[in-house]
């Protein structure tokens, strides 16, 4: 790809105010593939424009109208996974099969929030008063501001907008600056599908000046965001200035609890996958492993022999499991935690260097990596990793297990193996996190709620509880 990429404000394909370009780089090879317009407040501030204009005659659609234009899109989003695939894996380096995993899950969100757009409903309350009737209507808050991350480009980008139009809210949509190629091409099947002008916008540009526009303009009802959360609270921050809604899906630190009577071959199966899939980049991947102490070292050995099995290399090769890492500054962080645990006395029994040989001499690769020996105060216990790291711990009895697990400032998911069911129930439900797999490595389904407690963020995404985010509720008093 050579041509510039533009965005998408008010039904048209538009250059950057300032003319200014950005290249996108894939992360295994360091090839271009692809440049797409980079804007900043300016180009903010007129999207903004256009959803706001757009807005009165977009949520006054009967909903089964506003059905159709999210089935037309889930359609065309399947026809053309493949495609889309092929553009997650080219520019963030996700390996081809998880990238048309990715593709296939974005467009069931499009199908679901067409089925949900249809299912708004209100209530009718019993008066104190003869003569009065109380109505429950809820209707869309306004124009939402969306910021999605790098590591899943079209599906963060589904997951937020899909339920805001089903509800009759107009987006502006900033994807991450290291991943435009794809949303830019899901907003050219958004086209095709036919959406009004100005409906659905997007803007690419310098993440504190397109933040600042959509804070600042009070047009912008409603902010959401998924990242990290030293930006979450800067934005929730300044949204209070116009109280502005705001729904947060932020850090994650997600512990995983293998008991000694878990089914330890099914364990395996599922820490890797949690672990290792999109190279640990997942707010919700395992971060911690705690293993009871009795079963400790043949866990280890069967994890260990199945992380040496995982292929690395550049994602578009369909037998690789695991990827590079987005960039520099990412491959950085992994390798010094891993160093930092190293120097604390963590042994290293998987893994632990950066690979640089052959056709890994150009891109951010680390070999997956088992850390044992792991304590507190080492930073693999403290911090996101945020790559293909996994550190080892242990614990003597249930309640240990759940204060280990509990003691974080985050909240967003966690894990538990063991085939004793009063057990899964009681530790799943002292858990303090949004999301908790019991067996289960991919506990994320569209149809289920999404979002963390504590510093993991504030309201949900997925199923029905979505379109809450979006909607007022509006009492109305008939009297006569």
């Amino acid at each position: 790809m050579t041509d510039i990429q533009k965005m998408y404000i008010g039904g048209e394909w538009v250059d950057s105010i300032s003319g200014e370009s950005l290249e996108v780089r894939n992360p295994a090879t360091g090839e271009v593939v692809g440049r797409a317009a980079f804007g900043d407040h300016r180009d903010a501030l007129r999207a903004i424009d256009a959803a706001h204009a757009a807005f009165p005659e977009w949520s006054r659609l009967l909903a089964r109208e506003r059905s159709r234009y999210l089935y037309r899109l889930y359609e065309l989003v399947y026809q053309h996974r493949n495609e889309l695939a092929e553009l997650v894996s080219a520019e963030m380096g996700k390996p081809i099969r998880e990238a048309k995993g990715e593709v296939v899950g974005s467009a069931d969100y499009f199908l679901w929030y067409a089925e949900e757009a249809k299912r708004v409903y209100g209530e009718t309350i019993p008066s104190s008063f003869p003569n009065k009737r109380i109505l429950v209507h809820r209707q869309p808050v306004g124009v939402v501001a969306a910021i999605t991350p790098w590591n899943f480009p079209v599906n963060m980008v589904a997951r937020k907008i899909a339920p805001a139009l089903a509800a009759g809210c107009t987006v502006v949509l900033k994807p991450a600056e290291a991943t435009p190629l794809s949303a830019i091409r899901l907003f050219e099947l958004i086209h095709e599908a036919g959406f009004p002008p100005g409906v659905a916008n997007l803007v690419i540009g310098q993440p504190d000046k397109v933040g600042e526009a959509f804070l600042k303009s009070p047009k912008v009802a409603k902010i959401a965001f998924t990242g990290s959360t030293r930006v979450g609270k800067l934005l929730m921050a300044g949204a209070a200035e116009h109280v502005k809604r705001v729904s947060l899906e932020l850090g994650g630190h997600a512990p995983t609890l293998v008991f000694a009577d878990a089914d330890l071959d099914l364990a395996v199966k599922g820490v890797f996958e949690s672990k290792f899939r999109n190279t640990g980049q997942m707010c919700i991947c395992t971060n911690r492993l705690y293993v009871e102490r009795s079963v400790a070292e043949p866990f280890v050995e069967r994890l260990v022999a199945r992380v040496k099995k995982a292929k690395v290399g550049d994602g578009r090769n369909p037998d690789v499991e695991v990827g590079p890492v987005i960039n520099e500054r990412g491959l950085e962080k992994v390798l010094n935690h891993i160093e930092d645990a190293r120097s604390k006395g963590a042994a290293v029994v998987c893994g632990g260097n950066r690979l640089t040989e052959g056709d890994y001499a150009k891109g951010y690769f680390v070999e997956p990596t088992v850390l044992t020996g792991v304590e507190r105060g080492m930073r693999v216990l403290e911090e996101e990793t945020f790559g293909p790291v996994l550190p080892v711990a242990v614990f003597d009895t249930e309640d240990e297990a759940i204060r280990l697990a509990n003691d974080s400032p985050y909240g967003l998911a966690a894990y538990v193996y063991t085939r004793d069911l009063g057990r899964a129930v009681r530790v799943a439900e002292a858990l303090e996190f949004g999301i908790v797999g019991v067996n289960d490595g991919a506990p994320v389904q569209t149809q289920a709620p999404f979002g963390g407690f504590k510093e993991s963020g504030l309201g949900r995404e997925g199923g029905h509880h979505a379109m809450d985010e979006f909607l007022e509720i509006k009492h109305i008093s008939l009297a006569w």
